[in-house]
This record gives C-alpha cells, structure tokens and sequence, in this order.
C-alpha cells in the first residue's frame, strides 16, 4: 500500500472505525485512541498490506487494541481498588512513599543515581547505560548494585515511619 492508498484508508474508513471502536468500549478518549494505534500500526506495515486487505487488517488490529486497552482499564481499576486513593492518603498522616523513594535516590551518589534510574526507571541494557554514561559494563552492574543496596539500607526503616492501625 502506498501514501495515497492510504490516505484513501483514512478516508473510508476512520469513521466506521471510530463507531466500531467507540460501541465497544464506550468511551470517546478511549476510542480516539484505538483509532491512532490502528492506523499508526497499519502505517508502520502498509509496505507489507495490500491495499484490497487493508479495511480487514485495520479493523482487526482496531479489535486487538481494544482487547488491550480493556485489560488496561482492568488492571488499573483493580489497582484503584486496591490501593488507597492517592489524595485521601495526602491528607493522613501517613508519608508518602514516593517522596520518600525519590529523596533516597537523590542522596546516592551520581553515578550510582544515573545508571539505577537509566535501568530500572527507562529499562536500559546495562551496555547501553555503558555508553550513554561513558563506563565500563562492569562498572555500571556495580553502581546499580551498590546504589539498590544503598536504597535498600535507606528504606529499611520505612516501617517505622508508617505506623499501621491496630
């Protein structure tokens, strides 16, 4: 499929694929969404897509996407369910505990603070960070490692900063 045929496809059929998407899930944002990614996937492929099996492929990959972001909201809404509501534990007494991740990871040293957050943070192979950070492979699984015991050290007291209701 080429540039035009394309366009073509955006024409034809966004709109069916918007009411498709959006009879599904229910939700506008939502079905936009599904829409995008629909046709950003199809984009990404239209070399391989001839243009008389576009309209199956786009709508089968709308429906994949809607699979996907129904599990989303599933996931996230049982996370709701079962951690407290963010604002009502602002006002508790309880600290937060992101603050208080986040000022431990600012007390490492630089080195240490940069390759922990280049990998666990952005998901980084450890040659990666290697390259961004200017080291050795072998020194950034050492600074990663020294600076999780170091958070580790820092964090184990965190039970005594949440005193849980008897």
């Amino acid at each position: 499929m080429d540039r035009h045929q394309y366009n073509q496809c955006v024409e034809q059929y966004a709109d069916r694929l918007f009411r498709f998407a959006f009879a599904s899930l229910r939700n506008r944002e939502q079905a936009e969404d599904v829409v995008q990614e629909s046709f950003a996937r199809v984009w990404e492929k239209a070399k391989n897509i001839d243009f008389a099996t576009a309209k199956t492929y786009l709508f089968s990959t709308a429906h994949h996407a809607m699979i996907d972001e129904v599990r989303r909201n599933q996931r996230f809404a049982s996370l709701e369910e079962q951690a407290p509501n963010i604002e009502q534990g602002r006002n508790t007494p309880y600290p937060d505990v992101n603050d208080i991740l986040h000022k431990a990871i600012g007390t490492l040293p630089e080195a240490q603070r940069n390759a922990l957050l280049l990998r666990d943070y952005e998901g980084y192979s450890y040659r990666e960070i290697g390259d961004i950070t200017g080291q050795s492979e072998a020194q950034v699984k050492v600074n990663i490692f020294r600076a999780r015991t170091a958070l580790k050290n820092k964090l184990k007291s965190i039970d005594n900063l949440i005193d849980p209701e008897p």
